[in-house]
């Protein structure tokens, strides 16, 4: 027989349950891996392009060679801002051992673009959309060009816009894994 307090405990279980299956969900990783081929001439992160929600951890693992994984950002090394505005920059500084990781959460909704230092020229960037593209990551890579204290940012190498994946690619495929032979 059900009996009202049972029928409320089964609700408050149900509702528990519920409430861990959505932590669960929030606290996945999505992981970007920082490769190398034998030489070290040939450099890249592994996907490229990924969609996550927002709140959602982004962890960088080392499979070989030194890398960063650095936010384009003003206050790095006067970067152009290729983050949503608001955002907090970030930069793990060199990871240097295989298996050697760097966590970053995003909170605010819109295209992050980011690079390796050491390898930026080589066309070693990434893009991740959080929740809806928007924000300077999704404009064209001269947006700041004759506007107001900008006059020092650094633009995006020639090989960097050419390697990073588009936005649309981002929002079909959810995760864009580089094509065999581009840097």
């Amino acid at each position: 027989m059900l009996t009202r307090r049972r029928f409320f405990a089964a609700g408050g279980l149900a509702l528990a349950g519920l409430a861990v299956a959505r932590l669960a969900r929030g606290a996945r990783v999505a992981e970007i891996h920082m490769k190398s081929d034998m030489e070290g001439s040939d450099v890249w992160f592994d996907p490229i392009g990924v969609w996550v929600e927002p709140g959602q951890t982004v962890r960088w693992i080392v499979d070989a060679n030194v890398h960063t994984t650095t936010a384009y950002h003003p206050k790095n090394d006067g970067h152009s801002l290729r983050i949503p505005e608001g955002a907090t920059p970030w930069d793990s500084g060199f990871l240097v051992n295989p298996g050697d990781r760097y966590d970053v959460t995003l909170t605010v909704p819109g295209v992050y673009d980011y690079f390796c230092q050491p390898h930026e020229a080589a066309g070693m960037v990434g893009r991740i959309v959080v929740g809806k593209p928007g924000g300077p990551g999704a404009m064209a890579f001269d947006y700041f060009r004759g506007r107001p204290g900008t006059e020092n940012w650094k633009a995006v190498p020639p090989a960097a816009q050419k390697a990073f994946p588009s936005v649309d690619a981002i929002m079909r495929r959810r995760i864009v894994r580089r094509t065999r032979g581009a840097s």
